[in-house]
């Protein structure tokens, strides 16, 4: 596996259909091709610097946990082998190898479905104004880092470009995509947490919580995108995790914590992060990646 540096793709003769903070995306008439770059973003704000290897990890982290999980549902993706890809695609196979998926077609639900298996970040905020979570009501006197006795689903809105998603209730997302839908997402997210905490567990990692998307793909939810990673969760080391403090983590919150300390309004251009941040914000995507998988990159 290569690992070349890439911040950003364009692929000749290849229709961009959408560039996301880390994702370009692109149409391949009956599949898509998602390329996992390099980007990284903090509070909705993409960086100008990427992190060295880090769609490479993203991708090997989605892959395994598609595998693990395809028991509870079926996802998209077709294959992550580029001599596998279209024809049209083989020209940029070096750029693609280790860093991009083929997956299905499918039609995104609007919403984010989160689970929170932890009281931390946005949704402790909540809990200290209101004793609720997405309409939730939790028990009095939780603590940040508090494991929840049994996780909730709390989802949020799927924000246009710039601006920052909000957290609501389920009969909030009813509303959006319909109970059913929303019933089913629910019942999923929950499955999926509940299975991919007991695996990381085993491994010495804790899932506080974590963000999945579905999509229709003939009449049936379907896992899209990218699946437990350190971009879509909260990864805490269990040797070290003491509830009533922030937690050290696996995840990009080293880098937000270190933005934190800075006089930036998390509004663009991002400042720029010196050497050393990107250098230790790799390391903590490189840690997760061979905790739970064993790989290396």
């Amino acid at each position: 596996m290569t690992t070349t540096t890439i911040y950003k793709t364009d692929f000749e003769g290849l229709a961009l259909k959408d560039r996301g903070k880390v994702r370009d995306i692109y149409d391949l008439e009956s599949e898509l091709l998602i390329v996992a770059t390099d980007r990284i973003s903090a509070f909705d704000v993409v960086m100008a610097e990427p992190i060295p290897g880090k769609g490479q990890i993203l991708t090997a982290i989605s892959t395994y946990w598609f595998k693990e999980l395809e028991h509870i549902v079926p996802n998209h993706l077709i294959s992550v082998e580029p001599a596998e890809f279209p024809p049209a695609c083989q020209p940029y196979a070096n750029d693609l190898s280790g860093r991009s998926m083929l997956v299905k077609k499918a039609q995104p639900l609007a919403l984010e479905c989160i689970v929170r298996g932890y009281l931390t970040g946005s949704g402790y905020q909540d809990y200290l104004k209101t004793g609720m979570v997405c309409g939730h009501e939790l028990p009095a006197g939780l603590q940040e880092a508090s494991r929840l006795d049994e996780p909730i689903f709390a989802p949020s809105t799927k924000a246009e470009r710039g601006a920052h998603d909000e957290n609501i209730t389920i009969e909030e997302a009813r509303e959006i995509v319909g109970a059913e839908l929303t019933d089913e997402a629910a019942r999923l997210s929950l499955a999926l947490y509940k299975r991919a905490r007991e695996i990381a567990e085993a491994k010495g990692i804790i899932i506080a919580d974590t963000k999945f998307e579905f999509g229709l793909y003939n009449d049936q939810l379907i896992l899209i995108d990218e699946a437990l990673t350190p971009d879509s969760s909260r990864f805490w080391p269990m040797e070290s995790y003491q509830p009533g403090q922030s937690q050290p983590s696996f995840d990009k919150q080293y880098l937000r914590d270190y933005l934190l300390t800075l006089n930036w309004d998390k509004t663009p251009p991002p400042p720029s992060l010196p050497e050393e941040v990107i250098n230790q914000t790799a390391e903590k995507y490189y840690e997760a990646l061979h905790l739970l998988t064993g790989e290396t990159i």
